[in-house]
């Protein structure tokens, strides 16, 4: 009985220390696994990270190509692996090292043959040529068979099948296409580069293909701005333009990259602003130090692709209220060639504290879509702060939105700012205005405000005049609180306009009140606040699908416009 019961309990030992065993393998195996795993893909990181770092092409890698790919080595189809955001080449992990031998990148500079008449060979790259192109021999569409097959050339975009590739068309002159007047060839800037050491800046006697409507786009591109497709428009520009002529401003700043403007013919430049109207004001800020440093002859005009959440200046100019990828770049390209030249008003915001003892200078700022005090403004720095806190939750233009809506109706119930027209006062071209009982005061530059709404004209027959950008006035309204905002957002209420005026003049008394300048809010204490005329800004209007709130406002624009051509 011993002896069984002895047995037993080293058979309930061993059971014991054999699940234990199998325990801590089936729960260590996969640790191990996901261990080896993790080192294997940093090792492959690493080695593609040095690769990349080595390269003359732009490469970008990705987990799973958005369509059918083929490595341009090996002729694989591929899911995974790196392309060039600037020639459009694809290779998978291991053929990197090969492409990067075999393949050459778009150049952004080459020697030329002939100075001004000087031409290049196309440039072609073997497979995954764009959906639905057509060959330029036989018209008949590309890229239909399930392999690596056809090809494009990086510059002109034109696109041959294989059995029509005939040697004429390798050595044949590229004609860059139908952006030619957009582009900056590699052999412009090599024979400037050559005019700049020998001292000699007669610059317009190089123009390309001899062409007089010649107009190069610099695209400005805030990888940060709204939904974040900053990023991704780069590589689409890139693709279709010369590498040269796309900046990211999340790594250079606009003053550094809008010099490229003093290399190219005096009033020729467009520059194309992919962001919010921060983005936009900050290059209109370094375009006025341009001018400060004597470049005024090499000022471009400045058209916007909206990224951000308002966009009420880009919705002024007629570029829309926001850009979610529904337009192909293409044609963004298009409407920047069509667009007409108009100005701008910019102004002077000047904020003086008040106090016996204050030395500090005054705040200046620069305005371009508008000035505010109140509900709207206190929206603002509640969203500003929040973004500061949490950056990563603010990466799309619907969550933006909806975090203005919490604030507003947070607002609603709580009424912080009113009263304000017992703590402030309001001159207009030197003369005192009664303010009624008001929550905020709004000065305006231009015809939108709040996202996307018609603050001066409002709704009704009331006979108001168009707000207008370019008439050195400006208009001032005020709202009643957060609520009246709204209601005037959705069309159910009028402002209470105040008046225009070429000089504003804002004094206030008492408390501290939220401030904002194009969307740039703080607290402020009691102080004066004058708005002065400061310099006119050159943009591009396009004159493309319109609201019904913009076709009242057409002839104004084109009266505009027929100005501006004659000053220029």
């Amino acid at each position: 009985m011993e002896g069984t019961g002895s047995g037993s309990g080293a058979a309930s030992a061993m059971a014991d220390w054999s699940l234990v065993l199998w325990t801590l393998c089936s729960v260590l195996l996969p640790v191990l696994i996901t261990l080896w795993c993790s080192l294997q893909r940093a090792r492959r990181q690493l080695l593609i990270r040095d690769i990349f770092r080595k390269s003359k092409h732009a490469w970008h890698y990705t987990d799973l190509f958005g369509q059918p790919s083929y490595c341009c080595v090996c002729a694989q189809h591929i899911l995974r692996g790196a392309f060039c955001t600037c020639c459009g080449l694809r290779a998978s992990e291991g053929c990197l090292k090969k492409a990067e031998q075999l393949f050459l990148c778009k150049e952004i500079m080459m020697r030329s043959n002939g100075g001004a008449h000087s031409s290049m060979p196309h440039h072609w790259i073997r497979g995954n040529v764009p959906l639905c192109s057509c060959c330029v021999v036989c018209r008949q569409q590309c890229g239909t068979q399930p392999k690596l097959c056809d090809y494009r050339c990086v510059w002109c975009q034109y696109t041959v099948h294989d059995e029509c590739m005939m040697d004429c068309l390798k050595t044949e002159e590229c004609t860059f296409g139908e952006f030619r007047d957009l582009i900056i060839p590699p052999y412009y800037l090599s024979t400037i580069n050559q005019m700049r050491k020998e001292k000699r800046n007669s610059y317009e006697k190089v123009v390309p293909y001899c062409r007089k409507h010649w107009m190069p786009v610099i695209v400005l591109a805030n990888t940060r701005s709204g939904n974040n497709m900053g990023e991704t428009l780069l590589g689409e520009f890139k693709i279709l333009l010369n590498p040269v002529q796309v900046f990211d401003l999340s790594k250079i700043t606009p003053a550094k990259a809008l010099q490229l403007c003093t290399l190219l013919p005096c009033n020729a430049v467009r520059v194309l602003v992919c962001g919010g109207d921060g983005t936009v004001g900050w290059v209109l800020d370094a375009i006025d130090e341009m001018k400060i440093k004597g470049q005024e002859r090499f000022i471009p005009q400045v058209a916007i692709l909206p990224l951000g959440t308002g966009n009420d200046l880009s919705n002024t100019l007629g570029w829309g209220a926001g850009y979610a990828g529904e337009v192909p770049v293409e044609q963004i390209l298009l409407n920047v060639m069509e667009a007409d030249g108009i100005k701008l008003d910019r102004w002077k915001v000047q904020v003086t504290n008040k106090g016996y003892y204050n030395l500090r200078k005054p705040k200046v700022f620069t305005m371009n879509n508008y000035f505010s005090i109140g509900p709207d403004a206190l929206m603002a720095l509640n969203f500003h702060a929040h973004r500061e806190k949490t950056p990563s939750l603010f990466s799309s233009r619907i969550i933006n939105k909806a975090v203005y809506f919490f604030y507003g109706t947070k607002d609603c119930l709580v009424q912080e700012c009113k009263d304000l027209n017992k703590k402030v006062e309001l001159e207009l071209d030197g003369e005192r205005i009664e303010l009624p009982n008001l929550e905020g005061i709004i000065v305006l530059n231009i015809g939108y405000w709040g996202g996307g709404c018609r603050l001066w004209e409002g709704m009704g027959d009331e006979p108001y005049p168009l707000a207008r950008h370019d008439d050195g006035l400006l208009e001032v309204v005020g709202v009643h609180g957060s609520f009246h905002c709204a209601q005037i957002q959705v069309k159910l209420a009028n402002p209470v306009r105040l008046g225009q005026a070429h000089t504003v003049r804002l004094i206030l008394k008492s408390s501290k009140m939220p401030m904002q300048v194009d969307g740039e809010p703080w607290a402020q204490g009691p102080c004066t606040v004058t708005i002065t005329h400061k310099t006119h800004a050159l943009m591009l209007y396009h004159s493309g699908e319109q609201t019904d709130d913009d076709a009242s406002s057409v002839s104004e624009q084109d009266h505009v416009r027929e100005q501006t051509d004659e000053d220029l």
